[in-house]
């Protein structure tokens, strides 16, 4: 059995909190808190959960943009982090970053070629005509014209800001992109191509993605694994078609029933912690609903497996 092309072993990420009260003590944010994930190669794992339950905190550690508190993140079996670890020259051209809003990501002061071909300059790639030849290259792949290079951000429309962020990432041939909400920023139509485009790219240059997202209706239809985290957490993990057809923790199964409802967002009352005061006894909200199915093995230490690729925690 070959192994994962990247695997995230017993991630920790703390934050230490400013003292309320001269003398009061200090407090810790547990943002992520013992996560295990694969990611294999040419596959979409899509890492699920509401605001605040670590996701985007995983995605970053995973990026090289924070530096875990415990925990290992492996690429083909080496760390990404730690002694030993590669420099930040060697990791971008492993895994690059998606953001959620394209105009954010760019400079609005450099011309969209300016900014693709700065990449191929900084690893020594192309210079002069030929990174000019591969950034015209890379714009027609992901469905720009080639003119459009001497244009800045402000000129362009939102779905096309993000068809400049996905070239971006890919100038450097990366195995992984993390797709952080990649469409959660543009219209419905414009999210149905860019998803489009994402699917065909990842099946023509052999990418493996990890996608953060809320929108479930997205995560169904390009993932081939999901993981739902709850308070820093994974509570279920497995293939999507399981995960969505037969959801097993009961916060997956409020996560996937779910309707938008203004009262409880502005009332607060949805149960989510704020991740510094952890409740005593399950994480998720204590009543009789949250427990789990019977029949399933009281194993309330870890994830447990309950079918062909599908775990669900039974401690929370």
């Amino acid at each position: 059995m070959t192994a994962p092309l990247l695997e995230i072993r017993d991630l920790k990420v703390h934050f230490t909190l400013p003292r309320q009260t001269p003398l009061g003590p200090r407090r810790t944010l547990r943002a992520v808190e013992g996560v295990n994930l694969t990611l294999n190669e040419g596959e979409c794992l899509s890492i699920v959960g509401e605001s605040g339950c670590g996701k985007s905190t995983t995605a970053l550690t995973v990026m090289g943009l924070q530096d875990p508190t415990e925990g290992q993140v492996l690429y083909q079996g080496k760390p990404l982090n730690g002694p030993g670890a590669p420099g930040r020259k060697q990791r971008a051209r492993i895994a690059q970053m998606v953001f959620q809003d394209p105009y954010a990501s760019l400079n609005p002061r450099q011309t969209i070629g300016s900014t693709l071909m700065s990449q191929l300059k900084l690893h020594g790639l192309a210079s002069g005509s030929e990174a000019q030849d591969r950034v015209a290259a890379m714009l027609a792949r992901v469905g720009l014209q080639p003119d459009h290079a001497g244009r800045y951000p402000h000129e362009f429309s939102g779905g096309q800001r993000q068809r400049i962020g996905i070239a971006r990432a890919l100038m450097l041939d990366p195995k992984i992109l993390v797709l952080d909400e990649p469409v959660s920023a543009l219209d419905v139509s414009i999210q149905a191509q860019i998803i489009n485009l994402l699917m065909d790219l990842q099946e023509s240059l052999k990418l493996s993605y990890i996608m953060i997202s809320h929108d479930l209706s997205v995560v169904e239809h390009v993932s081939d694994r999901v993981a739902v985290m709850y308070f820093g957490r994974v509570v279920e993990e497995g293939d999507w078609h399981s995960v969505f057809t037969r959801p097993t923790h009961p916060y997956t199964r409020r996560l996937i029933g779910s309707v938008p409802d203004a009262e409880a967002i502005m009332t607060g009352a949805r149960g989510v912690p704020d991740g510094v005061a952890i409740p005593t006894g399950r994480r998720f909200a204590p009543d009789i609903s949250t427990r789990p199915d019977p029949g399933l093995p009281p194993d309330p230490s870890s994830l447990v497996s309950i079918g062909p690729d599908h775990r669900v925690r039974l401690a929370d």
